[in-house]
């Protein structure tokens, strides 16, 4: 298969790929960059370890052919904190217990963090339908959801500094 040009936006950065038709933009993220906080799960889009940010949204990027990201803003776990400022879902995902095994945890912090992005103030129920699609088998989401609403009160905290 012909290789075809890709360019997009990772974390923040300028990207210009070569990337084979049957690519997923995980393929691309963990294999061609590196990046490899954005797990691969199931590979059908069931579980969510894979969520990534693309233009605002969360999406499954074991389930997004790498093309459709032509010129898109994609964000990674690796593009929202460093291990020296880390970003207030991480914080708060660590304090709060929410993280056992750690594999779903990316996935669900980047799909909370598409909906804090967006919502600051979410209940309860924005939370469970903005990580519906990320599946954990370790902690029974109480904690993943005290660990959303406490980061949102800390991104509120910064934006009004």
């Amino acid at each position: 298969m012909q290789k075809k040009v890709l360019r997009f936006q990772l974390n923040g950065q300028s990207m210009e790929l070569l990337v084979s038709p049957d690519e997923t933009l995980l393929d691309v993220i963990r294999d061609q960059l590196s990046l490899t906080g954005t797990k691969k799960g199931c590979g059908k889009g069931e579980c969510g370890a894979c969520t990534v940010i693309m233009n605002g949204k969360a999406v499954n990027s074991c389930v997004v052919p790498a093309m459709q990201a032509m010129d898109a803003e994609v964000e990674t776990i690796e593009g929202i904190g460093t291990s020296d400022n880390l970003h207030p879902l991480q914080e708060t995902f660590i304090d709060y217990g929410a993280i056992q095994c750690g594999f779903c945890t990316p996935g669900m912090i980047m799909s909370a963090k598409a909906l804090l992005d967006k919502n600051l103030t979410p209940a309860r129920l924005d939370i469970k339908e903005a990580i519906a699609g990320n599946i954990c088998r370790c902690t029974g989401y109480v904690k993943i959801e005290q660990a959303v609403l406490a980061a949102a009160d800390k991104m509120k905290e910064n934006k009004g500094q």
